[in-house]
């Protein structure tokens, strides 16, 4: 293979930066508004492998953000993801998981993975995802987007998601413009990429927040929680009791 495709990027990070990518395996959590174009530019950088995990099915309103989609209504989003690649760049392997991630697979799932991406709407599935990234030593990079503005980090030990939102506040809706989730969606993607290269700084122990509709940009340290269940330690397995109502750690082991 020709690293031709690639050759705009390696003037960046350099063949072995590119090696690293092409031997990478990283997991995406959720193929839609936020998971758009975390596969779309993961694929197109030559990631190595990449496992796509979504349960749900393609409608219409998806797709004022969910862009790698198109033409595939009521197709599973996982396998509409994989046609996309495949599309793209053809080099990338997939692993298509047509269900949703639960405390029952999460931990077979991230496993063979070198970094998971958290790209879900909704809480229980991020506690999940952190949870078994942190039992199995995983980087996982979040994002999440409402209306005009988003967050991100990249949680690899302490400070876990949990040091930052110990229980899920109320869900707040679903409203959201299409350009928010591919901003934040296309910076999740300059995270991972980071990771595996070692090119640039990585977004640790920090949450970056942006609103597109002031172009205000700010980001803020995480504090280390020592009491944290989760990056303490004290948690030894993924546990359905875990992530009901407001995800609060009730068992341990």
């Amino acid at each position: 293979m020709t690293f031709e495709r690639y050759k705009r990027q390696i003037e960046v990070f350099g063949i072995l930066g590119q090696e690293k990518l092409m031997k990478a395996k990283v997991l995406v959590v959720g193929a839609g508004g936020l998971g758009s174009p975390v596969i779309a530019y993961l694929a197109a950088a030559g990631v190595g492998r990449i496992g796509i995990v979504d349960g749900d099915y393609v409608e219409e309103s998806n797709l004022q953000r969910q862009v790698i989609h198109a033409g595939n209504l009521k197709e599973n989003k996982a396998e509409s993801a994989a046609k996309f690649v495949e599309k793209l760049n053809p080099h990338v392997v997939v692993d298509i998981y047509p269900y949703s991630i639960n405390p029952k697979n999460a931990i077979d799932l991230i496993k063979p993975y070198d970094v998971v991406v958290g790209c879900p709407d909704n809480f229980k599935t991020r506690y999940i995802v952190n949870d078994a990234c942190m039992l199995l030593g995983k980087p996982f990079v979040h994002a999440a987007v409402y209306g005009w503005e988003g967050e991100l980090s990249v949680f690899t030990g302490k400070p876990c998601y949990r040091c930052y939102l110990p229980k899920a506040p109320t869900e707040i809706g679903r409203a959201i413009v299409g350009s928010t989730a591919g901003v934040f969606g296309s910076i999740q993607s300059a995270e991972v990429i980071k990771l595996i290269t070692g090119s640039g700084e990585v977004m640790r122990g920090r949450i970056m927040r942006g609103d597109l509709a002031s172009m205000d940009f700010f980001s803020f340290e995480i504090s280390g929680n020592p009491e944290c269940p989760v990056c303490s330690g004290r948690l030894r397995g993924i546990f359905e009791e875990n992530y009901s109502g407001r995800c609060e750690i009730r068992r341990y082991e």
